[in-house]
């Protein structure tokens, strides 16, 4: 028999990592719940036609598909033959697979949103935090199954809402420790404002396609990749241009306003980004505004978000969102728009152990172990325990009755501070030895004492 393995870009969590993560999970919804979001949780896989042609053609290709069950009934053998004919010419087919794996939290809610519009009340704010599954090459830091946690309003246009979520994520990150993050914000309006400016609008998906990839290819590569594309040489020249903006937010917008401002779309996405800071002025986030930011999911229609790790830490992107004004259109209920961001759990946890930035009493092993003496000292035992753990204290009894020093390099290696001993003379007199192993005292304590001990 082979040794047991793991399917590549998935991982198991031990209890350590589990705590650590428990730890960033539960900062984030605590900060979730004080904003007001409520939490909301969808099934693990959707069906296929919810999920397709929302992400573009990059995203969809990172889609993992189920196999219909029943595929080896005779009475579909030549359905699944033509599906499998399908498939190898880069298509989809029904005959084959009709579910998906999803792919991140956002489409689902649209389609939760669609179908419950009538019974929510608006603005419906929600969060949610659950596994999601990509087709993608498992490197440090991206794998093919992943936590994320998602906060969205669905409702409102009010720009309020991406103020507070920009401010929930430097709750978040400066609750966690992260305060060397970088906070990218641009808006969609402005890069549909470029494609205009190059000729035409519907050069807006291969252009954000390419300079989405600016971090991990390079400009010369994101130029490569535009003239593939044939976009004429005048209309790169105007990318490349639009892309060495920098400076300060105020810099950066007063660029933009001499580049896109005669635009109509340009100065939609001016006015929300001004609007939009007039929000935060007081506010102790920092940003940058990053005319390279395109986030390539194509149901973005405003500000986007992108959030980095420290520069200390090489990982890239550890959050993300922005506002998408008809996302529940797709599912035939129009007009619904909305915002939202997401944490990615996984990043932030290696960012933290990169940095030692987890608490050191994290663990949080059991506050005292009984010692196991025998059968009839383990059942007066018993009940004392079960009273511990009812008080709310972290309590166990070892399983046998070995010997002491087992038990004591248990304890020592589980980083229990306390250990108590209940033998025949101790059961003969109704008293119990408590000891702490972190300064080696003993006490002789009377069962309600010991009950009563702070431990």
């Amino acid at each position: 028999m082979s040794k047991p393995s793991l399917p590549a870009g998935t991982r198991d969590f031990g209890p350590d990592v589990v705590r650590k993560r428990h730890y960033i999970l539960d900062t984030i919804r605590e900060t979730f719940q004080r904003y007001g979001y409520q939490p909301l949780e969808t099934p693990a896989f959707e069906n296929l036609e919810t999920l397709t042609g929302k992400y573009g053609e990059e995203g969809d290709k990172l889609i993992f598909k189920i196999l219909n069950n029943g595929l080896d009934n005779p009475e579909k053998e030549s359905k699944v033959r033509a599906g499998f004919e399908k498939v190898l010419q880069g298509k989809s087919s029904p005959d084959l697979t009709e579910r998906a794996l999803k792919y991140d939290l956002t489409i689902p809610f649209a389609r939760y949103v669609a179908m419950n519009h009538g019974q929510l009340t608006f603005p419906f704010k929600r969060y949610q935090i659950q596994p999601v599954w990509r087709a993608d090459r498992p490197q440090k830091g991206r794998y093919r199954e992943f936590y994320q946690c998602d906060a969205d309003v669905v409702g409102s246009r009010s720009l309020l809402y991406e103020s507070e979520l920009a401010c929930l994520y430097h709750e978040v990150l400066t609750a966690l420790g992260l305060t060397g993050y970088q906070l990218q914000v641009n808006h969609r309006s402005l890069l549909l404002a470029l494609a205009e400016w190059c000729g035409d609008r519907d050069w807006l998906v291969p252009i954000t396609v390419a300079i989405d990839k600016l971090d991990k290819i390079g400009l010369d590569k994101v130029k490569l990749e535009l003239e593939s594309n044939r976009l004429p040489a005048e209309a790169i020249e105007k990318i490349l241009t639009y892309l060495a903006i920098e400076g300060s937010p105020a810099s950066v917008l007063d660029q933009l306003e001499k580049l896109l401002g005669h635009l109509p779309e340009g100065q939609k996405g001016l006015s929300d980004l001004r609007t939009w800071m007039a929000y935060i002025k007081d506010q102790p986030l920092t940003y940058r505004i990053d005319p390279t930011l395109a986030r390539g999911l194509n149901y973005y229609t405003g500000m986007i978000f992108e959030v980095k790790a420290p520069a200390s830490v090489s990982m890239g992107s550890i959050g993300g969102g922005g506002r998408y004004d008809d996302l529940t259109g797709l599912f035939g209920v129009p007009d619904v728009p909305g915002v939202g961001i997401s944490f990615g759990v996984d990043r932030i946890y290696d960012v933290m152990e990169t940095l030692n930035l987890f608490p050191t009493d994290i663990a949080d092993p059991p506050r005292l172990l009984f010692f196991n003496l025998g059968i009839t000292e383990s059942q007066v035992t018993f009940p004392l325990l079960q009273t511990l753990r009812s008080k709310g204290i972290a309590a166990d009894l070892y399983p046998e009755a070995v010997k002491l020093d087992k038990q004591f390099k248990y304890a020592e290696k589980r980083g229990i501070p306390y250990v108590a001993i209940l033998g025949a003379s101790e059961i003969a007199s109704g008293t119990i030895q408590l000891k702490n192993l972190q300064t080696g005292t003993q006490q002789t304590l009377t069962h309600a004492e010991f009950l009563n001990a702070k431990l």
